[in-house]
């Protein structure tokens, strides 16, 4: 089975970047499933309906949320009925799933959504919450389990790694919207601390540079815009799992509509 995972989808140059390039990908890699971030995707900040449909019109089979998930307040009460995920840490009543199950080639795939801790919402511990959460999957007999853990700090997601490799097919980070390298896999699981943003790579964390550049030189506040033009990515990291085991996973990004860089996982 193959599964593309795309990083924290950043405006309008993000979904821009998905319309033009991954339906191409889709039958390039022969995809089955594809799982994309979209809780920056309406102005940089929430997932607005007509975006959501948006989205899933380019050929996202299910989209992961975070801490951003509740700033537009019409996709709330369509939470349950839309193949969307916000975190699954939110306390019990809240909107919404922080797991789905799709039905893949007569198999069972689980996307899991998980928020840190660290400069995040008061929510439970992410790291109890997956492990219980996980276990429930395994005990159904799920073996494919892609963890999206939307978090900030490096050391909560290697945490996370360790709590759970071997169990899950992959942990793949989203939130800071900057790209890592080090995409490797261990036990049968992918790894990395962040797939990074889709949306414009020359200004800062897919927004304009001039509000955070107010902000870091004066200390006032500044209201974060996405750029009208930009030099645009689209990041995603594709998956090749056999029996819930990750066996080969590369990192994918294009630039524009010009050029492409790809790396493969680290095996352990």
């Amino acid at each position: 089975m193959k599964i593309a995972f795309i990083g924290d989808i950043v405006g309008k140059p993000g979904r821009n970047m998905l319309q033009t390039h991954l339906r191409k990908i889709r039958t390039e890699f022969a995809l089955d499933v594809v799982i994309a971030n979209g809780e920056n995707a309406s102005h940089g900040f929430g997932l607005s309906i007509e975006h959501a449909k948006e989205l899933l019109g380019y050929g996202v089979d299910i989209i992961s949320g975070g801490n951003h998930s509740w700033d537009k307040k019409e996709i709330i009460p369509l939470l349950d009925a839309m193949p969307i995920l916000r975190p699954l840490n939110y306390p019990e009543g809240v909107a919404g799933s922080g797991v789905k199950v799709l039905h893949v080639k007569n198999e069972k795939v689980a996307v899991v959504n998980v928020l840190g801790h660290y400069g995040m919402s008061m929510v439970e511990n992410p790291f109890l919450r997956a492990q219980k959460t996980v276990a429930e999957l395994c005990e159904e007999g799920i073996k494919t389990i892609i963890v999206d853990f939307h978090a900030e700090v490096t050391s909560e997601k290697y945490a996370m790694l360790h709590l759970l490799k071997g169990k899950v097919s992959a942990i793949l980070g989203t939130h800071t919207h900057v790209g890592t390298d080090d995409l490797h896999i261990v036990a049968g699981t992918c790894y990395v601390t962040d797939v990074g943003l889709s949306g414009c790579r020359d200004g800062v964390i897919g927004m304009d540079k001039d509000a955070p550049l107010k902000r870091f030189l004066t200390g006032l506040p500044a209201s974060l815009d996405i750029p009208k033009t930009c030099k645009k990515i689209l990041q995603m990291v594709i998956l090749e799992i056999e029996e819930g085991k990750c066996i080969e996973a590369h990192k994918l990004r294009i630039f524009d509509d010009r050029e492409r860089l790809s790396a493969k996982a680290l095996h352990e």
